[in-house]
């Protein structure tokens, strides 16, 4: 674990000694996360610690978090609690005025329960700008694991507007997931070969207060959310989401809470109408 931390903490050097007067806007985060879970066969509660950085230039954007959790499980069946350590990486270019590509890397570090330990995602992303408005974004994964691949297409729309003081952004998602098993496992002997999920989120910014809501309806399984930020790789079947956010910027700071609700399926448990429910709160400093 020392040399992942060691490999982040040059990283995250060399992204800043990268940059330039060219800088544009970057930012440092961290965050802190709380889980709670009802009917499950495994898992009771849980939190969830993240570090992570952003660093823009001219043409360049630089992104990248770690993530721990912690999760208390039920034993048995389980033989000891859940820790897990997640690496996230994503790389920005503006090739013109329209056109940006984004590569994405995700490492599950360590996983001390799953079969999904090691596993490695990889994505590639092609982005237009209609106009000064609308945006739209198509990224390719691919999740590689021992046992299985995964292979998720998301395409986004995003479209931006004012009404009178607040700024608000709507955004679409879509998110179509294959399963290739190469070997038999408890983690894919009951899922689908293929998933398909859709979802909107509303930002709306009003001077110094920030509100945002979404919702995703849909079937998914081992899914990379949050524009390649969060990687579900457990066998939950997750069919419903709700996310409600509430933020406020302070000078260079900007302090964000968000309440997520998930509903879904443990596969190998045979368990239904598994529910989590999720506290995060996060930091932010731009410089």
């Amino acid at each position: 674990m020392k040399n992942y931390l060691l490999t982040l903490l040059v990283l995250s050097s060399s992204l800043l000694s990268d940059v330039t007067t060219e800088v544009v806007h970057s930012s440092i985060s961290s965050y802190y996360e709380s889980k709670t879970y009802s009917n499950s066969a495994q898992k009771n509660d849980g939190v969830v610690y993240g570090i992570g950085g952003d660093v823009h230039t001219k043409k360049s954007a630089y992104k990248f978090t770690y993530e721990h959790g912690h999760t208390n499980t039920k034993q048995p069946p389980l033989p000891k609690d859940l820790k897990v350590d997640k690496l996230f990486l994503k790389y920005t270019y503006k090739l013109d005025d329209r056109y940006t590509i984004n590569l994405n890397y995700i490492s599950v570090l360590n996983d001390n329960l799953a079969e999904t330990d090691n596993g490695r995602a990889y994505g590639a992303g092609l982005g237009y700008k209609v106009n000064k408005k609308a945006y739209i974004n198509f990224t390719q994964y691919y999740t590689h694991y021992d046992y299985f691949d995964v292979f998720q297409s998301d395409l986004n729309l995003e479209y931006k507007f004012k009404l009178k003081d607040v700024k608000l952004k709507v955004k679409s998602i879509t998110k179509y997931i294959n399963i290739d098993t190469k070997t038999p496992s408890p983690f894919t002997n009951f899922t689908d070969d293929d998933y398909l999920t859709t979802g909107g989120i509303i930002h709306a910014h009003y001077k110094s207060y920030h509100l945002g809501a979404g919702a995703y309806y849909g079937k998914r399984i081992f899914s990379i959310m949050s524009d390649g930020f969060k990687i579900q790789h457990h066998a939950v079947e997750i069919d419903r989401t709700y996310v409600l956010g509430l933020g406020k910027t302070i000078s260079d700071f900007i302090f964000r809470a968000q309440y997520i609700y998930q509903r879904g399926a443990e596969l190998p448990a045979h368990r239904d109408n598994v529910k989590i429910k999720n506290l995060r709160f996060i930091i932010n400093y731009k410089f």
